[in-house]
């Protein structure tokens, strides 16, 4: 499936020509979604057996990087819709199956946070909810939302001890998109908030991803939800970083100052600085990249991934993602005035870049759990 990263790679020059217009629109066009789709992308994590990539985690890490050097928004909704599919591992398969009808070329939207309720009801769920970050909602045909599972007045608990947190996946005419999507950057992933009221889902349509197991056994599905979700946002991280880093060495062989005879590239400073950015990222990238295959080689091996395993995915993604974000503002800075104006690729890398900073799967907080496996602390790693 490494063909997957040459057709993004591919598609980059396309996306990044469309850019403004996917930024203007607060959304990816249909088309251009279903274009995403229909190379497969949607569907990198879903099983083979159902007619998905079930790509190495490389594979996925390295699509959205490519994607993302065209345009930082459509690598973004493809990264939330192909691990909203990575849940259909979790379904039925006549369950998954029926969310696979709308073809392969469809998009998926989904919020793993738990701001919706849902109330147990012969055969299903009643659920309740609204979830923010929808991103890419406007294309799914299928949506999903978290939802905590309530018996009366009381969450119900796993056998943990932590509250049950029930993905419940509907129709996109079953819910409402509320347009709340107004934000600095990554603006052109439509993520705005999802609504549904009263709504029966079915029980095979839903899954609890913290304590279910898969129904498909390949290695992919040995590997921790929320280290491949990290893995993808930082992933989008990467590409904004190298697509910076190569605007900067495009207007640097160019652009002279005012009067001057030398352009930027001769500059001592501007080489000391770009050397030691470029050094930076692919050390950031490379150690994503080797983490995610000594992890893959110990699942396939069939052996369960250990604390260490899921501790050392969490920090490869959330120093990588710190470390595209400092090098998107090296080049910022670097670039000086040039980098103000509406027309500019830095401001646009910037902003999107600082966007991917806030997500809560490569915030600082990820660091805590990290380092008490690493002291060998008793840790709840539920959610590493």
């Amino acid at each position: 499936m490494t063909d997957l990263v040459e057709r993004a790679r591919g598609l980059a020059p396309a996306l990044a020509e469309r850019s403004a217009e996917i930024e203007a629109a607060r959304r990816v066009p249909a088309a251009i979604s279903d274009e995403l789709g229909s190379h497969g992308f949607y569907r990198m994590l879903a099983p083979a057996k159902l007619g998905g990539g079930e790509v190495h985690p490389r594979v996925f890490a390295s699509a959205l990087e490519e994607l993302a050097r065209g345009d930082a928004a459509a690598a973004w909704v493809v990264m939330t819709g192909s691990t909203t599919g990575l849940l259909l591992a979790y379904l039925e398969e006549r369950a998954a199956r029926t969310i696979l009808e709308d073809g392969p070329s469809a998009a998926l939207a989904g919020v793993f946070a738990p701001t919706g309720r849902a109330t147990p009801e012969e055969g299903g769920y009643r659920v309740t909810g609204r979830w923010a970050y929808g991103s890419g909602c406007e294309n799914a045909g299928w949506r999903m939302g978290g939802c905590l599972v309530f018996d009366g007045d009381a969450p119900r608990r796993l056998p943990s001890g932590g509250p049950e947190i029930r993905s419940c996946f509907f129709r996109a005419e079953d819910s409402k998109v509320v347009d709340t999507w107004k934000v600095s950057g990554l603006r052109g992933t439509g993520s705005h908030d999802l609504v549904v009221e009263d709504l029966r889902v079915d029980e095979a349509l839903t899954c609890c991803v913290l304590a279910d197991a898969p129904r498909h056994d390949g290695a992919l599905y040995r590997f921790p939800v929320f280290g491949l979700l990290s893995t993808g946002v930082t992933a989008v991280g990467l590409g904004i970083a190298r697509a910076a880093l190569d605007a900067m060495r495009e207007m640097a062989r160019t652009k002279r100052s005012r009067g001057g005879k030398k352009t930027m590239a001769e500059g001592e400073l501007v080489q000391v600085t770009l050397a030691g950015a470029e050094g930076e990222l692919r050390a950031a990238r490379a150690l994503v990249h080797e983490t995610l295959d000594e992890v893959w080689e110990t699942a396939s091996s069939g052996d369960a991934l250990s604390d260490l395993d899921r501790a050392r995915l969490r920090l490869a993604a959330t120093h990588a993602a710190k470390a595209s974000a400092k090098v998107v503002d090296t080049v910022y800075h670097l670039a000086g005035g040039a980098a103000i104006w509406d027309t500019s690729p830095f401001q646009r890398h910037f902003r999107d870049v600082h966007v991917m900073t806030q997500h809560v799967m490569v915030g600082e907080q990820t660091l805590k759990p990290v380092g008490r496996v690493l002291l060998g602390l008793e840790t709840d790693t539920t959610g590493l």
